[in-house]
């Protein structure tokens, strides 16, 4: 089924709820701008859109290739993302992008909001000029700059998120303004989520911004938050998640409007298995929730009340409420086109447990270990191709059982007849194929490092013709024969034969070190 241009796949079921009509209560602040550009909205938006904040996912997407089908996105941006170096001001060129970006979905049909930082630092550079006219006559004159150096102490964040949350909104105001999209204001507290009043008003008005095709722009309201605070669970109930920063308020307000994705923009490209700055840093593509105690977390941005400890918290917990998760580095160029499209940006949060090893990790242990095969005398890689076909011999029972086993269950699925004769083994063509990984043995020597032409350029300068590894994707002995790695993909009908002589390949690897070789 396609709506609004956005595919949505059978995992969707209807709840009715119920909008109140005293949605306006309860909200720090709720201002909706670019009214007065009504004429120039395009047409996609003067048209209320149903309301789907009724519908419930049953579960998250367990692959990035799922993540097109999408719909509902709440994307959040970190202060890294949008600050500026020196911490005063935006860094406009990366925001514009982003809401370019952020644009184009809405304008796809799928359904946006945004939580966004930005207030401290846009305040920060208003009060700093103020700061700069307060000084002393002798301050001013003095080589010493006063005011960067002491605008940190002097300045107080409640106050600059207080004067810089107006210029942020009309800055969101005027870009979206460019797309013909309309933007809302919404200011919340940590209280907002504990009152069940509150909470309830507060996403019946989300949802009414939602219907009526308008991007909510929601940030807490630091002019009258507190300091951050150190994480205080609410183990009276798991359905609230404790809001200490922008991370875990992007959460919680995934989950309650059911959001299909939430996208945690940062200034690193993801999840690490330690602070990327430390040797053997490793990022991780797939994350899942076994994998909290073997990863160790560094510090907090300088800009951030949250470090990445904090977005890992956050994303577990909207994954376990049913909203898909990646981590990202907002400065990168079209990063939510790309995660939208499958590509692999930043950690992706999945509850399913892979089946097997990554073909990333079976492709690079095939890479290194061609690099032990090459490294090899050839002699030794005969000897290995030899002791396979000793195998073959030696555990034919085991063979012939494992193939017996595929015979029954492909005679079951209705394997045509000629394909039968194919799958079936004997133990004349166990004794067939024996025999001719003993030849590819004795021809082992030819393969690899043999040189075939010398030519002598100048003195001391000799041009060297020598075979060597090319991309041999026959059979397991022909691509350890020529110094190769190899990935094996056998079809599902010999399943367990297949298994059965890649151990026996296994174990032949084993005996020159290089297991990892080949895999299937």
């Amino acid at each position: 089924m396609l709506l609004q241009g956005v595919p949505m796949g059978p995992r969707w079921r209807s709840l009715a709820v119920g909008l109140s009509n005293s949605y306006r209560l309860g909200l720090a602040a709720c201002s909706i701008g670019g009214s007065a550009r009504g004429a120039s909205i395009s047409h996609h938006q003067d048209v209320k859109r149903s309301l789907q904040t009724s519908e419930r996912r049953i579960t998250s997407f367990s692959d990035r290739s799922h993540l097109k089908y999408a719909r509902r996105l709440v994307i959040k941006l970190g202060s890294a993302v949008i600050t500026r170096e020196d911490e005063c001001g935006l860094a406009l060129g990366r925001l514009a992008s982003i809401v370019e970006q952020v644009a184009a979905c809405q304008i796809a049909g799928r359904e946006c909001l945004m939580v966004t930082s930005g207030a401290v630092a846009f305040g920060k550079q208003k009060l700093t000029q103020e700061l700069l006219m307060s000084l002393s006559m002798r301050e001013t004159l003095s080589p010493k700059d006063h005011t960067r150096e002491d605008a940190g102490m002097l300045l107080e964040p409640r106050a600059a998120a207080a004067v810089g949350q107006s210029g942020l909104m009309s800055l969101y105001d005027a870009m979206f303004a460019q797309y013909g999209v309309k933007i809302a204001q919404v200011l919340v507290t940590k209280p907002d989520f504990y009152n069940e009043e509150t909470r309830r008003n507060l996403f019946s008005t989300l949802s009414e911004l939602i219907s009526l095709n308008i991007v909510p722009i929601i940030n807490t309201n630091d002019a009258v938050s507190p300091p951050p605070q150190a994480d205080e669970e609410q183990s009276s109930s798991k359905k609230v998640i404790s809001i200490k920063d922008n991370d875990s308020l992007a959460a919680m307000l995934a989950a309650e409007v059911q959001a299909d994705l939430l996208i945690l923009m940062s200034d690193v490209d993801g999840i690490y298995t330690c602070p990327p700055n430390q040797d053997g840093a490793k990022m991780i593509n797939t994350f899942t929730s076994e994998m909290s105690k073997t990863v160790q977390f560094g510090q907090k941005s300088r800009v951030g009340t949250g470090g990445m400890d904090s977005k890992v918290k956050a994303a577990t917990w909207a994954l376990d409420h049913g909203v898909s998760v990646v981590i990202c580095n907002g400065m990168q160029e079209k990063a939510i086109k790309s995660i939208l499209g499958g590509r692999k940006i930043g950690t992706f949060f999945s509850d399913t447990q892979s089946s097997g090893t990554p073909v990333e990790t079976l492709a690079e242990n095939a890479r290194n270990g061609c690099r032990v095969l090459q490294g090899l005398p050839a002699e030794d890689r005969a000897t290995a191709i030899r002791h396979l076909a000793d195998l073959l011999i030696s555990r034919q029972k085991e063979i012939l059982e494992a193939n017996t086993e595929d015979l029954t269950e492909a005679t079951k699925s209705g394997l045509a007849k000629p394909l039968l004769s194919r799958l079936a083994l004997s133990p004349g063509k166990l004794k067939s194929l024996s025999t001719g990984l003993h030849q590819i043995a004795d021809s082992s020597h030819k393969n690899v490092n043999r040189v075939l032409r010398r030519t002598k350029i100048a003195e001391g300068m000799e041009l060297t013709q020598v075979t060597v590894p090319i991309g041999v994707l026959l059979v397991a002995s022909l691509a350890l024969s020529s110094a190769n790695g190899l990935l094996l993909k056998g079809g599902k009908e010999a399943f367990h034969s297949n298994h059965a002589l890649m151990d026996l390949v296994k174990e032949s690897l084993t005996t020159i070190g290089a297991p990892n070789a080949m895999s299937l």
